[in-house]
């Protein structure tokens, strides 16, 4: 028996490969197969189930292609309705890999199909559960996602998870493994491990949505407090995980079509795609084709679309660095982004060498921003997550998460010079770019963002609790 987790950092996702006397499962693939495909091969063996714990909403699944590909069967836990053929399994039901058996357990809360796949070794003994986005490492998956008006709350599904958790998992022994779907920096839950595989033993004794004297009240209120509101782009990845999609050959062979700098400018224009500019801030700040939007591949990338993009059917081009071109459009399709149409070719070098206009972004230095804090108060907004804030900031500095900037725009001054950070310069230059795209161009981008800052000595400060009495 081998058990393989395939992490994907930008996207804090695991996919699972299980192999049992040639005999293989993958759980909850990415839209890319052929290293499923090529696994397989490597050890001489057949690709049999696709098992997926739930239609994601954060990434869009290898599931159709996998099955398209292999012929293996796909299945999904009870209440799911896909638009294509698969197997429902009901509540228990065994499937048979090799020496090995996959129990369905169903587990609704996240979503009300969540299904944990409980894997019994060849001595029918319970060996590790994947869990989807019922149990992470450090926390639980947010029952916000799948409310349905005037039917179903976060509060009803916060229930439904608290039972699912404590008649389902918490009974298995402490020693069984546990994988789940994601890991720190998702946004299907709130404060994860940065580990990715522990014992249950463990998460029993540290995550705090299992504590064994808890009760269903608080622990709807814990599960649901301080959720923040999901990705827009969430519910069209469930659409097309659920009702399918455009074959991944076909979105990359669309979307890596070199044009010259001419024909780009007229694709833009004709079309009216974003320009996604996805090299290094600092190249981005130096020079760029104006009103174009920053988002780095260098971090995380595929989020950061679906956050601030949030159509997935808007048409995109790209100026990328020269052989990234294919590696920017898989990213993006794994979050939806499928109408991709094409990329600057030569990159933003040729841009320039063809005299066409193009913009930069100011930059100031820490050091420089201390001497002029010195002698006078200027705005500066700081685009870091609230938490971030809270936790320490520059004296009388704004918060306007990079999450949410749109709702910020109005507070962003017209003429005046204002100054934009993040944590280390990659967020605030998507603000920027963002920014400038809707013609505020009065602004400044702090280098090296909040640790530069607090080595330069710029006061700060940390958010003290108003006082209860």
């Amino acid at each position: 028996m081998k058990i393989e987790q395939i992490y994907t950092g930008c996207l804090a996702q695991g996919a699972y490969y299980i192999e049992s006397k040639g005999e293989v499962a993958i759980i909850d693939p990415l839209r890319e197969v052929k290293p499923y495909i090529s696994r397989a091969k490597l050890d001489n063996a057949k690709i049999k189930y696709i098992f997926e714990t739930h239609f994601h909403a954060d990434f869009v699944s290898g599931h159709v292609t996998l099955a398209k590909e292999t012929g293996a069967d796909i299945v999904y836990g009870p209440n799911a309705n896909p638009s294509f053929d698969a197997i429902i399994a009901k509540d228990g039901q065994e499937f048979k890999l090799g020496e090995i058996t996959i129990k369905a357990l169903h587990t609704p809360g996240h979503t009300m199909e969540s299904t944990t796949y409980l894997l019994k070794d060849k001595n029918g003994n319970d060996h590790a559960i994947f869990t989807g986005d019922t149990l992470f490492l450090g926390d639980v998956g947010r029952p916000d996602l799948a409310q349905k008006m005037g039917v179903l709350t976060k509060r009803d599904l916060a229930g439904f998870l608290f039972d699912s958790l404590r008649e389902k998992i918490m009974p298995l022994a402490d020693d069984v493994i546990v994988y789940p779907a994601h890991g720190a920096g998702s946004a299907c839950g709130k404060n994860m491990m940065k580990e990715t595989v522990d014992s249950l033993g463990n998460q029993k004794k540290m995550n705090y949505a299992l504590r064994a004297d808890m009760t269903k009240e608080e622990f709807i209120d814990e599960v649901t407090e301080g959720l923040l509101p999901p990705p827009k782009y969430f519910p069209l990845n469930v659409k097309m995980n659920k009702e399918g999609y455009e074959d991944i050959e076909e979105v990359l062979e669309r979307g890596t079509r070199p044009l010259s700098p001419k024909a780009f400018e007229a694709a833009a224009n004709e079309t009216g795609a974003i320009v996604l500019d996805v090299r290094h801030q600092d190249d981005f700040a130096k020079g760029h084709v104006p009103r174009s939007i920053f988002i780095g591949l260098n971090g995380d990338f595929a989020p950061w679309v679906g956050a601030l993009i949030a159509d997935v059917k808007q048409p995109i081009l790209l100026v990328a660095p020269k052989g990234s071109e294919e590696q920017a459009v898989t990213r993006l399709s794994r979050v939806g982004f499928d109408n991709t149409l094409g990329y600057l070719e030569g990159g933003f070098d040729s841009w320039k060498k063809a005299s066409m206009e193009y913009d930069t972004v100011s930059q100031i230095t820490p050091k420089s921003l201390k001497e002029k804090l010195e002698t006078e108060k200027v705005p500066i907004f700081d685009v870091r997550k609230e938490s971030e804030y809270l936790s320490e900031h520059i004296v009388d500095a704004n918060n306007t998460p990079l999450d949410f900037l749109n709702d910020h725009l109005a507070e962003f001054p017209s003429k005046t010079l204002f100054y934009v950070h993040c944590a280390g310069g990659y967020r605030s230059m998507i603000a920027a770019s963002i920014l400038k795209s809707r013609g505020i161009h009065n602004l400044l981008d702090i280098s090296g963002g909040f640790e530069a800052i607090k080595k330069a000595g710029i006061p700060t400060t940390e958010y003290v609790c108003p006082s209860t009495l």
